[in-house]
């Protein structure tokens, strides 16, 4: 204490004593203030107030991170993510170094000067926005602050939480810089950065936005992404161009400030206008969204429980066993494990998923079902059905009226709208009262949807009015499948007619039962009477009255479909036989071991039906379907690899035979059409097309040496079709489709298929011979009507494809 002069005026000492006591108030009170921001510094670092990071997730972020589909050709197909986590992380180098110059220009000048805070910011900030109430005048957050809030500060509501979360951040940053490179820092911020309309990362902003990579980005196009860095949703470039427009040329500014630019840049660039390609990423959209959903469904499904599927379902329950079991990617997510230990996920695991789909094949399927339908069959079917508020059949003895008003009622029931306004607490009648009211909507149309007034009702008529279709290319060795398409629109109708629905298959059974005909020691050769048959009371229907009366070959038969043949090979073999046949081909569904099944009442999805030509298309060898050939993590380390699986179903003697006939079904028979304008197609190729009563279901199945394609059109229900023939057997509606694609196929030079392959026979094969090595078939045993071998000279062995000459 300083000693008080004795002769001082006493009020001038009292004064001082005031002076000094202040003083050291003062400092006390700064020491205290500086001991407490140091103690709360330290309790704040080492995680006792606030959330602090341990250093494991500091030295590696956890985050999600979308997982990418690609296609067998390498074209990115789409991303599984949840709400905005369409991230794709790159590296530093695989961004345009505009973007991080415009970053650093306009966030954080001193960016390589300081190491997480920088102090000259701060006062600034506290001065200018605190004490002179400038809100323009800029924040003191730097790059690496920023940034540790975007991975691990909550939204705060108010100021208060505001502020006490800026001092974690400013250790957060600290920490960050003393593990991170400054290239590494900017690498994060811009792979963090949520750019909106489902950019999340400068990878999704910059396709996004520009429909490039962000190496690729201009240096305006990098500053208009840097300016949405303040504040995105007012400078989005979609609704707000002209702010965006202004906010780009700050940062243009800023940048030349800062020395990155010139003026003369400066100058050039600020007078270009705001130049977008904006693509809207939405999971609908893209190639193959009906084959991206089937895997998304397979990839994160559970172990079946008998009890989480309905009682009128249990089929699904028995097909997802099925598949739990024998197939690696059914529920991979539940039998794989990350290193921790947990489960991993495809919206939030930055997987990188390689299917086997060809982008090129794929594009070249959706056109050929979008042409088909769009531009053929279904101004066809409008023009029969008088409109497309009329989809039912007007057969009352097919469809009574009673019936179809229950198909509506159903409908209605099964509607979103529907359920939204039961639980709100409608009565029936008032929902049906919504129901007629018309509203502004929109509605498919082949040219991309319209807006449209319509009433609900009248838009569940309208929507069943379009015709439905699925496709499936697969290569009949491998499994890999090529192209895949479950329907006409994804947007529209979500149902997969590939692996979900189940028609009924019609005469594309006839080559199973063909085939269990010849393993029984029939010949395509053997001669039946081509007469209608009765059996138990049942007498099936021809649509041909070719060579009624006379004897006709099988091999005759299967190429022409003749209904009656096929009902009397059925009766000469065992039903039950034939379901375990067909069970050994890979389908799966419930079978009724009866006569009829031989004419394809049995309903099967095109998937099943596809991996069981594969055998027709490969030596007698089913192949499944393989998916995805492999699965690595976001750092490229292999997790899964899948391969193909085999299963031998048909003899090699059987095999030969049932090949020979199929292939005469294109050269000669039901897709002979194939060879004529518009498709032309001379490449080798089997087939069987299938028609159901009253044309509900149009299939055709084709084959090659080196694909086998399945394809199948109706209506949303079987009541929904065409009422003639021409414009609804299998021929008509599927084949073409078929025949669209193929010659797409083998115009793009590209592709690995030609024309020119062949099927491989043995040199001394011949269709008539029980053994092609053996000695001359005498009509299987049971061929003539009276049960006597036909010795006279069959069709087949009259006429045997240019293979046999």
């Amino acid at each position: 204490m300083i000693p008080t002069n004795p002769d001082m005026d006493p009020r001038k000492a009292r004064r001082q004593d005031r002076t000094q006591h202040i003083i050291k108030v003062m400092w006390g009170s700064f020491g205290i203030f500086v001991a407490f921001c140091f103690l709360m510094f330290l309790l704040i670092y080492n995680g006792i107030i606030g959330y602090m990071p341990p250093i494991s997730e500091l030295k590696n972020p956890t985050d999600n991170a979308a997982s990418i589909i690609y296609s067998d050709d390498g074209v990115e197909l789409g991303r599984y993510y949840q709400n905005k986590g369409n991230r794709v992380y790159v590296d530093f180098d695989e961004m345009s170094p505009y973007l991080s110059n415009a970053l650093i220009a306009t966030e954080d000048v001193r960016f390589l000067d300081h190491s997480g805070i920088d102090a000259r910011g701060i006062a600034r900030a506290i001065i200018k926005r605190g004490f002179m109430g400038q809100r323009n005048a800029g924040g003191g957050s730097t790059i690496t602050q920023q940034l540790a809030k975007q991975l691990y500060s909550p939204t705060s509501s108010n100021v208060v939480e505001r502020m006490i979360q800026k001092p974690i951040e400013w250790v957060i940053a600290i920490k960050l810089e003393r593990y991170y490179t400054k290239d590494e820092i900017i690498k994060m911020y811009f792979n963090q950065f949520d750019f909106l309309n489902n950019a999340v990362g400068i990878k999704s902003a910059a396709f996004v936005y520009f429909k490039k990579d962000p190496k690729d980005l201009t240096l305006d196009e990098s500053a208009t992404l840097v300016g949405m860095v303040r504040n995105p949703a007012y400078y989005n470039p979609v609704r707000h161009p002209e702010r965006t427009l202004a906010r780009r040329n700050v940062v243009l500014d800023l940048m030349c400030k800062a020395g990155m630019i010139s003026e003369d840049q400066l100058s050039s660039l600020q007078e270009q206008p705001l130049t977008l390609h904006f693509q809207r990423v939405d999971h609908k959209d893209g190639p193959a969204p009906y084959f991206r959903e089937e895997l998304r469904r397979m990839m994160s499904a559970k172990e079946p429980e008998r009890g989480d599927y309905p009682s009128w379902n249990q089929q699904a329950y028995v097909d997802d066993s099925i598949a739990w079991a024998t197939n690696p990617l059914y529920g991979w997510c539940s039998k794989n494990h990350k290193p921790d230990g947990s489960n991993y996920n495809i919206y939030t695991d930055g997987l990188k998923i390689y299917t086997t789909i060809d982008s090129r094949m794929q594009q070249y399927a959706e056109y050929a079902v979008k042409h088909h339908l769009g531009d053929d069959l279904q101004p066809k079917f409008r023009r029969e059905r008088g409109g497309m508020r009329n989809p039912y059949s007007s057969d009352p003895d097919e469809l009574p009226s009673s019936q179809k008003q229950a198909l509506i009622r159903r409908a209605i029931q099964q509607s979103e709208r529907y359920r939204v306004l039961k639980a709100a607490g409608y009565t029936h009648d008032e929902i049906m009262d919504n129901f007629r009211k018309k509203i502004e909507m929109r509605v498919f149309t082949y040219d991309g949807g319209t807006d449209v007034t319509m009433s609900p009702l009248d838009s569940i008529l309208y929507t069943k009015s379009y015709l439905r279709a699925g496709m499936v290319a697969m290569d009949p060795v491998t499994g890999y499948v090529k192209a895949y398409v479950g329907g006409p629109n994804f947007h529209f109708f979500q149902y997969d007619m590939v692996s979900t629905g189940r028609r009924q298959i019609g005469s594309t059974i006839k080559p199973f039962l063909y085939t269990y005909a010849m393993e029984e020691g029939y010949t395509p050769c053997d001669r039946l009477s081509n007469t209608q048959p009765v059996i138990g009371g049942w007498a099936p229907r021809n649509s041909s009255h070719a060579r009624v009366g006379q004897m006709v070959d099988l091999r005759w038969a299967l190429t022409n479909s003749n209904n009656w043949i096929s009902a009397r090979l059925m009766e000469r073999l065992n039903p039950a036989t034939l379901v375990r046949s067909m069970h050994n081909f890979g389908i799966t569904n419930k079978l009724e071991a009866t006569i009829a099944l031989c004419l394809g009442p049995c309903e099967v999805s095109l998937k099943e039906m596809v991996t069981a030509y594969s055998a027709f298309a490969n030596q007698g060898m089913r192949v499944d379907p393989l998916f995805v050939s492999r699965i690595t993590d976001n750092q490229g380390n292999v997790i899964s690899e899948f391969t193909p699986q085999h299963t031998e179903v048909i003899s090699e003697t059987a095999y030969y035979k049932i090949l020979s006939i199929l292939l005469n079904v294109v050269d000669g028979g039901t897709a002979n059409r194939l060879r004529r304008p518009p498709f032309n197609i001379t490449a080798q190729m089997g087939g069987k097309t299938g028609t159901t009563n009253f044309n509900a279901d149009g299939w055709f199945m084709g084959f090659t040496p080196q694909l086998v394609i399945g394809v199948w059109v109706g209506g949303e229900e079987r009541y929904i079709h065409f009422n003639s023939m021409a414009n609804g057997q299998g021929a008509a509606m599927a084949l073409p489709i078929y025949g669209i694609f193929m010659n797409k196929v083998y115009s793009d030079k590209a592709l690995p298929y030609s024309q020119d392959a062949k099927f491989v026979f043995p040199s001394d094969f011949n269709p008539c011979y029980k053994e092609y090595y053996g000695e001359p078939a005498s009509g299987g045993g049971k061929s003539s009507s009276s049960g006597e071998p036909d010795q006279k000279k069959s069709q087949a062995e009259e006429s045997i494809p240019g293979v046999f000459d």
